[in-house]
């Protein structure tokens, strides 16, 4: 497990629109076990079903499934303190999204960046 100050060293989100529960377990550094539990307890999360009741996650998943994770392991919530903290704590939550959103854009633009320069 990532120790919280590590929490930036997930890999960056790939830009794709359906991701498997496999390479969201990968992404967030969760089994996918565990997502699957917190389906049912977080009604925020919400992946599209598909055949066979095959899980595709978009990306406000994958940042809401971050979010829950650093909720739950770095700062040390419960459950329902971080359930009460997603419903409760709007302005906090889209804070933390948009700072996701934001680190995310930096990675892709120097990745971008890379691209140009060797070109």
């Amino acid at each position: 497990m990532l120790e919280p100050s590590h929490n930036d060293e997930l890999p960056a989100i790939p830009g794709k629109r359906y991701f498997t529960i496999g390479e969201v377990s990968d992404l967030c550094d969760v089994k996918p076990h565990v997502l699957r539990y917190w389906e049912q307890e977080f009604p925020q999360l919400k992946p599209v079903k598909r055949r066979g009741n095959r899980r595709y996650y978009q990306r406000q998943d994958v940042l809401m499934i971050r979010q829950i994770r650093s909720l739950l392991y770095d700062q040390g919530f419960t459950i329902g303190g971080a359930r009460q903290q997603l419903t409760g704590g709007a302005n906090a939550e889209q804070a933390t999204q948009y700072h996701q959103i934001i680190k995310q854009m930096i990675v892709e633009m120097e990745e971008v960046l890379d691209v140009l320069k060797a070109s």
